[in-house]
């Protein structure tokens, strides 16, 4: 019987290998009918659009071109040009600004200024951020920001009010114990208003409307007096107004674009402006 050990042995391996091949064959034709079927959004495998609509795969392709603040200057400088190269691929007129190193954590690597081009411009001029931050305003301003005003309000936008670097630890803290803000490595925006071509411009502080804070007030005050609450009511202020549904529309799919999106319902320190930065928190509020 030992004899014909070795051929049983070969005849597993040989199945084995059958298997194997016929596993990668139909991986292939699978990988080949989800590439001719799924949107390019939502394959890692294809190149970042920024024209395209936001996907599965559109936020790790983003992520792809952040580089680590620890990597050697020459990584930074060819990261950084990598990711220039995808806003001009964009029509996006951008340019390399000086790095910042302001001491501590005061620090931004890949400095870069958008200056004109396919884009809505931010205002001040010369806002300087990291290149993915970049990348991800743009995508949100095409993606979100322009359909939501002319769909919502009736109008272009002219222009987005931000600001953005800042050598500061998050809320301004001065507790040594804080954690950095992203704005003390250019990774944020602070977007406090949206103006639009017709000349209406709309703030975060008077756009938004009521918070959920407000109506946790109102329940409280309503316990105090023994008042009873509102046949049918969700607790929750609901958006009345043009302003407030396109703002809460912009804070929404921001999220699907940004690391972490904070408007006035996360708190009092974000009552007036909406807060995109590109961390990976992963915090939406």
């Amino acid at each position: 019987m030992r004899e014909h050990e070795p051929d049983g042995a070969a005849s597993v391996l040989a199945d084995l290998w059958v298997q194997l091949w016929q596993a990668v064959i139909v991986g292939a034709f699978a990988l080949a009918v989800l590439d001719g079927w799924a949107p390019p959004e939502h394959l890692p495998w294809t190149p970042l659009d920024l024209d395209r609509p936001v996907g599965a795969a559109t936020a790790a392709k983003i992520a792809s071109l952040d580089v680590s603040d620890r990597a050697p200057q020459s990584r930074i400088d060819d990261e950084t040009e990598r990711c220039m190269q995808t806003l001009r691929d964009a029509g996006v007129e951008v340019e390399r600004a000086d790095d910042v190193d302001d001491g501590e954590f005061c620090v931004v690597q890949g400095a870069v200024r958008i200056t004109g081009g396919l884009v809505t411009p931010v205002r001040p001029e010369g806002l300087v951020m990291r290149c993915p931050l970049a990348v991800r305003y743009v995508v949100w301003e095409r993606q979100t920001l322009r359909p939501a005003a002319e769909e919502i309000l009736g109008s272009p936008v002219a222009h987005v009010e931000a600001s953005g670097y800042a050598c500061r630890r998050i809320y301004g803290s001065t507790d040594p114990t804080s954690r950095p803000s992203e704005h003390a490595r250019g990774n944020a925006l602070d977007v406090s208003a949206i103006e639009l071509e017709d000349g209406r411009r709309i703030t975060v502080a008077y756009g938004w409307g009521p918070i959920r804070a407000d109506s946790r007030a109102a329940e409280r005050a309503r316990e105090e007096s023994a008042t009873l609450p509102p046949l049918f009511s969700s607790g929750a202020p609901m958006p009345t107004t043009p302003e407030a549904r396109f703002l809460r529309r912009i804070r929404d799919e921001g999220c699907e674009v940004f690391g972490t999106v904070l408007s006035p319902e996360y708190n009092t320190a974000h009552r007036d402006h909406l807060h995109l930065d590109a961390s990976r928190i992963g915090l939406c509020s």
